[in-house]
């Protein structure tokens, strides 16, 4: 028997449309450095008519045509978001804190044939064209830029403005595609090898959104400004500017002012009720916060992802600025949400803790499961880590393999039969909630026993004087592998290494206890934001660190 229910594909374009009209009067907000830049959501959509008219009748963009966005979070990056998939075409958001070489790659692998960059970022995109193949045709510019960049580029430069000046509002939006093609592309950071392409579909994005709209997830509704720090080129923004045109959230979008100053005072101005970032950012503005006269009373909820939060950050934005800090868990292969940290209900505030560190609870639609060392299944009884693999409907199980070739399926990131090797390692309680204790990559396996990185690196970051603290696994004889901990301080810190480890002695296990210690100015950072502990290896490897032993080897 089948059911009498409509088949009605589920498109980005029915997103589009549905927010352009019911929501019209909800609004896309800029920060352009000196204020608020305000456009509705019915504008939006008339802009992104205007952009889809311009791509298919002066660039030649087609159904399954891939254009890129080389952008900050504005206003016209949204109105790209919308159109290009809602037309058929599919939006490919590079990452602008690569390397010239990586989005060279991507840029030839992925055939993008329009590249739609801000004026500010232009020089990055100036630089890459000269190690180009010939599939770029058009570049279109937004905002002020100097065209002698581009003046050894041979296609075609348009400005974004007068592209899409005096062109119809209104557009034949694809809401009848098969909701399983593509809609949008998505590189991972590329930290071990060259980047891998995520292709999302029509459909995977829709499912995606009505998971960020759930009440036990971000519950964005048309009441709440979201404010999405999380670069646009990361993960499509964890989902926030397509779930907000769906649910009627109004969007203030930062551009590329993303230090804490000019953050703080957007959140006073503009006053957001949702926001989300990885740690890095927000370890920043509670610093700001902290030594400032702001008014950030409107966040109800702040989402920090990309890498685990130390309790000590969350319980300074709860405790000292009334601001709720909530765990999520993802990655590009996932859409990204995999899992989000709301406790069970009937708790007290200091009962829901333990619920609030993990990375979360896993929704109604991805399924996870742990496999131990030797790929046996492992319990999910809150004690047994394994790496954990995922599956579900916005979940990828396959890699990009290039214009005109097969998908990708390597061993190391896809099961046999079909699941996500996430390379994350944890537990997961009876009751579904994610405990990551590392990284596969990073952690630390010492005399037949692993340590935890990142369970050293919260309990470190837990003292008052230390501003962020990254944790290594180095060759050692005796062990195999042990801890190297290396700490950026606070200005005006007076604690010594001796201290530190004191205070992490009191901590942790004492076999855990690093040996190995390094006072450094900066812990280095991937492109969007997390700690590049590959390069800490590499620098101890080559001795450009200066290391402190602390206690027997």
């Amino acid at each position: 028997m089948y059911s009498t229910m409509q088949d009605v594909p589920l498109t980005v374009a029915r997103i589009l449309v549905h927010g352009s009209t019911i929501h019209g009067g909800s609004t896309v907000t800029t920060w352009d450095g000196a204020g608020p830049v305000v456009r509705s959501f019915a504008e939006v959509g008339a802009r992104a008519g205007r952009l889809a008219h311009a791509l298919r009748d002066e660039l030649g963009v087609r159904e399954g045509t891939v254009v890129a966005t080389l952008m900050w979070n504005n206003t016209e990056h949204q109105e790209a978001y919308l159109a290009v998939p809602s037309m058929g075409a599919v939006l490919h958001t590079l990452n602008l804190r690569l390397p010239a070489h990586q989005l060279a790659y991507i840029i030839d692998h992925a055939a993008d044939h329009v590249i739609i960059v801000n004026g500010s970022v232009l020089p990055l995109l100036a630089g890459v064209l000269p190690q180009l193949n010939d599939t770029l045709k058009h570049i279109v510019v937004s905002g002020a830029y100097d065209p002698a960049l581009l003046a050894g580029f041979a296609g075609t430069v348009h400005e974004y403005e007068a592209l899409i000046a005096d062109r119809p509002d209104d557009y034949p939006w694809r809401t009848d595609l098969d909701e399983r093609t593509a809609a949008a592309l998505c590189y991972t950071s590329g930290t071990t090898g060259d980047p891998k392409g995520v292709v999302y579909s029509h459909r995977s994005v829709y499912l995606h959104c009505l998971q960020v709209n759930a009440a036990d997830m971000f519950g964005l509704t048309a009441q709440d400004t979201a404010l999405p720090v999380v670069p646009m080129f990361h993960v499509n923004a964890w989902g926030i500017p397509h779930a907000a045109f769906m649910s009627g959230a109004n969007l203030l979008m930062p551009d590329r002012f993303l230090q804490p100053e000019p953050l703080a005072e957007m959140i006073a101005a503009v006053k957001p009720t949702v926001s989300a970032a990885v740690p890095t950012i927000w370890n920043g503005l509670l610093d700001e916060l902290d030594g400032g006269d702001y008014d950030v009373s409107s966040l109800r909820m702040v989402v920090i992802g990309g890498s685990a939060c130390p309790p000590a950050l969350m319980k300074g934005f709860e405790e000292r600025h009334g601001i709720r800090v909530v765990h999520a868990w993802g990655m590009t292969e996932t859409s990204p949400l995999g899992s989000f940290a709301t406790p069970p209900g009937g708790l007290t505030p200091e009962q829901e803790w333990p619920y609030r560190v993990t990375q979360g609870r896993f929704p109604a639609s991805v399924e996870a499961r742990l496999i131990g060392p030797a790929g046996e299944r492992m319990p999910h009884d809150g004690e047994a880590a394994g790496e954990l693999e995922v599956r579900g409907p916005w979940i990828a199980g396959a890699y990009f393999g290039g214009a005109g070739n097969d998908p990708e399926r390597p061993d190391d990131k896809f099961s046999e039969d079909g699941w996500l090797r996430t390379g994350d390692v944890g537990t997961i309680t009876p009751d579904g909630f994610l405990t990551l204790t590392d990284r596969a990559k990073d952690v630390i396996k010492s005399g037949g026993e692993w340590i935890s990185s990142v369970e050293l690196e919260n309990q470190l970051m837990a003292h008052p004087e230390v501003a962020e603290a990254a944790v290594v696994a180095v060759p050692d004889e005796k062990w195999g592998e042990r801890p190297l901990a290396t700490v950026v301080l606070r200005p005006g810190a007076t604690a010594g290494l001796p201290e530190l480890r004191a205070f992490l002695a009191g901590r942790i296990a004492s076999w855990q206890l690093p040996e190995r210690w390094a006072i450094v100015e900066a812990v280095p950072k991937t492109s969007v934001g997390k700690f590049d502990k590959k390069v800490i290896r590499a620098e101890y490897a080559a001795d450009q660190l200066d290391v402190t032993v602390l206690g027997k080897e």
